[in-house]
């Protein structure tokens, strides 16, 4: 008996032990019906060169998950009646209050899906990621607004066409003023003059600035340059513009040459096909410096400056970039597909 009410006293005082040393917590309880964003207003989405310096404003509700919560929003777009299949990225960011974009860069993002000087049926939405507790591997939890439908005009491009420089490719005018850029593959072998199709003109130049059939241009480094012209102030820029893929599971690991990714004009997203990867880990960076750098965010939703490294597991894939914003803080999604 007494050896009985010495235990029993025992698992008492353990009880209070462990009850007194718990901390003091405030419980995060998410809602059992958390309340999905919406799109409050839509701009004006008959888009006119004219206007292209001009901003649109998308203007939304948060998500409501019942307690104040990190959350990326994205605003994408897509065929009318396609449910998203197909989703089109507009814009990433960590609030949904005012998305802007200027009428330039909407009209360029559309015209990889739609025609130009047409009108299309488009729908929208706002698409929200919430990760309840990252560090516990918990699922993230997404919610997207309702689908907002819109007829959208869209103004088509003039453009310069490179010729000679081994590919088809062109820099386009988004405003229309002379002023043409966009991303190519150079090689230092393959001197290029600019052509405007339009009014049947050739530009060539040396040392930046440009002329009327003028000499061909010879690019400083192979590989994709951003490519600046003015056919207006007769001046033209050529700038290295590499995306690449670096990290442990990369066949450099951690240093340069960086696996250097592909452009895709069309779709406004960098790639590369059938890459070997091992077992580790990968960023993308630019220029194979660390200024500019894209990893995983907090909740491994999308990407982000400085973000976190990308764990791989060894395989063949394909992998495709979208930058949805190139400016500091940029930030990107992606997708890793396993061959």
């Amino acid at each position: 008996m007494k050896k009985n009410l010495i235990i029993y006293l025992t698992v008492i005082g353990l009880i209070g032990l462990f009850s007194g040393c718990k901390k003091d917590e405030t419980r995060v309880v998410m809602s059992a019906s958390p309340t999905a964003p919406t799109i409050v207003t839509m701009p004006n989405l008959t888009l006119e060169r004219v206007n292209g310096s001009k901003t649109l404003t998308f203007v939304g509700t948060p998500l409501d998950a019942g307690f104040q919560a990190s959350t990326n929003y994205f605003l994408e777009a897509a065929a009318a009646g396609t449910k998203f299949a197909s989703p089109i990225a507009i814009l990433s960011g960590s609030q949904d209050a005012e998305m802007k974009i200027s009428v330039s860069d909407l009209n360029g993002i559309l015209l990889r899906n739609f025609p130009a000087d047409k009108v299309s049926s488009v729908d929208f939405r706002i698409r929200s990621v919430l990760v309840a507790d990252a560090g516990n591997g918990v699922a993230p939890f997404v919610y997207s607004s309702e689908t907002k439908n819109a007829a959208v005009t869209l103004y088509g491009l003039p453009r310069l066409d490179l010729i000679g420089s081994g590919m088809d490719q062109k820099i386009e005018s988004p405003l229309g003023d002379g002023k043409y850029s966009g991303y190519v593959k150079l090689d230092i072998t393959k001197p290029f003059t600019f052509k405007d199709p339009d009014a049947n003109i050739v530009y060539g130049g040396t040392a930046g600035t440009l002329s009327v059939n003028g000499a061909a241009i010879t690019p400083e480094t192979n590989g994709y340059n951003y490519v600046v012209a003015d056919t207006k102030a007769l001046t033209f820029k050529l700038s290295q513009y590499e995306i690449g893929l670096v990290g442990s599971a990369t066949a450099n690991g951690w240093n340069s040459p960086d696996t250097k990714m592909d452009y895709d004009s069309k779709s406004g997203q960098w790639y590369i096909n059938n890459v070997d990867l091992i077992d580790g880990e990968i960023k993308f960076r630019f220029n194979d410096g660390w200024a500019w750098n894209l990893g995983w965010n907090a909740g491994k939703t999308a990407l982000e400056h400085n973000g976190g490294n990308v764990a791989v597991a060894a395989g063949n894939y394909n992998v495709r970039l979208t930058i949805t914003q190139f400016t500091a803080p940029e930030a990107g999604t992606f997708t890793l597909t396993k061959n």
